[in-house]
């Protein structure tokens, strides 16, 4: 039995009896832009390596202050039309005037991509507090309004377990949430998180104030957990107690550290499962054996060649 840091108990089916796949399960990817040719071919490799669990969909961050537009831009339309990949990309109201966020807009439904994830966003590393721009859109809940207005796009937002570090308390974060969902998007994408205990209780509060659309579990590869606690310092994601104890002295042996990881991101998965989520969202920070090994412990396999999007049965039809 595993109980969380608000002592609830789950027991979830042994790796022996769970059901392979797990059934109705669903998944998706997150990649960000790559910089240097070094991070351009470790995505490529990892896109291709992933592109063969059939994804519900993936998506592309969008910098700091829109600093990668036109990398996001490129990105999802070469996943799109390379690996037949249903590709979503970030859109923030940062540093922008209305018009030009709405003109990446167009230039995405121009290019066959209709499926946004619209975001406040952040301002450029460095910046202070977020100041919306005098032009622009004030906060996400402005872009869905004004996307779903123009109509052609599939919109996702952003929700918070663990509360939006900037909201005035977590039913005014909530309400925001349902606010966004109301003006038209499709589905929630949740920070990630580490307690499934978070997600399940947002869950039932979110279902509680009248939100019916999904809420897609946001799961994070710990590649390090120095770098995470420090990422989870500036979101508001909670580090459990149990979580640092896991990791004591495994930060100075690779072979151990990826071990672990691997099987939290699994377990996490799994729990979350047994819980009746559908839908896993891997922020894979551009690398796949993380996000490979959870997909395989849930019982998930390659559901198509990787090289030329040809179905795995086809392929050895073909064969």
């Amino acid at each position: 039995m595993t109980v969380t840091s608000d002592r609830r108990a789950f027991v979830p089916a042994a790796l022996w009896d769970q059901p392979a796949p797990v059934p109705e399960l669903g998944v998706s990817f997150e990649f960000f832009p790559p910089r240097g040719a070094q991070g351009e071919a470790r995505l490529w490799e990892t896109v291709e390596r992933l592109a063969a669990y059939a994804p519900d969909f993936v998506s592309v961050t969008y910098g700091a202050g829109g600093s990668t537009r036109d990398k996001t831009h490129d990105t999802v339309v070469r996943m799109r039309d390379e690996f037949g990949l249903d590709a979503a990309a970030h859109l923030t109201c940062v540093d922008a005037a209305k018009r030009d966020v709405m003109a990446v807009a167009d230039a995405y439904d121009a290019a066959g991509i209709n499926h946004i994830v619209a975001l406040r966003g952040d301002p450029p590393q460095g910046g202070g507090a977020y100041v919306p721009h005098p032009e622009g859109f004030a906060f996400a809940v402005d872009l869905v309004r004004a996307l779903a207005a123009r109509g052609g796009f599939e919109i996702s937002v952003a929700a918070y377990p663990e509360v939006h570090p900037h909201a005035l308390n977590p039913d005014a974060d909530l309400d925001n949430l349902k606010a966004k969902l109301d003006a038209g998007a499709t589905r929630a994408i949740t920070q990630y998180f580490f307690d499934p205990a978070a997600y399940l209780r947002f869950r039932d509060r979110a279902a509680a104030a009248g939100i019916t659309r999904p809420i897609l579990a946001g799961l994070m590869p710990v590649l390090g957990f120095a770098q995470i606690r420090r990422f989870s310092a500036a979101c508001g994601a909670g580090i459990p107690d149990w979580m640092i104890r896991l990791y004591d002295g495994a930060e100075d042996d690779e072979a151990t550290h990826q071990a672990v990881s691997a099987m939290l991101l699994a377990e996490q998965a799994r729990l979350l499962a047994a819980e009746g989520c559908h839908d896993l969202h891997f922020y894979t920070l551009n690398k796949a054996d993380l996000t490979i090994a959870a997909c395989h412990l849930l019982g998930i396999r390659p559901r198509r060649a990787a090289a030329d999007g040809r179905s795995v049965e086809s392929a050895a039809a073909a064969g």
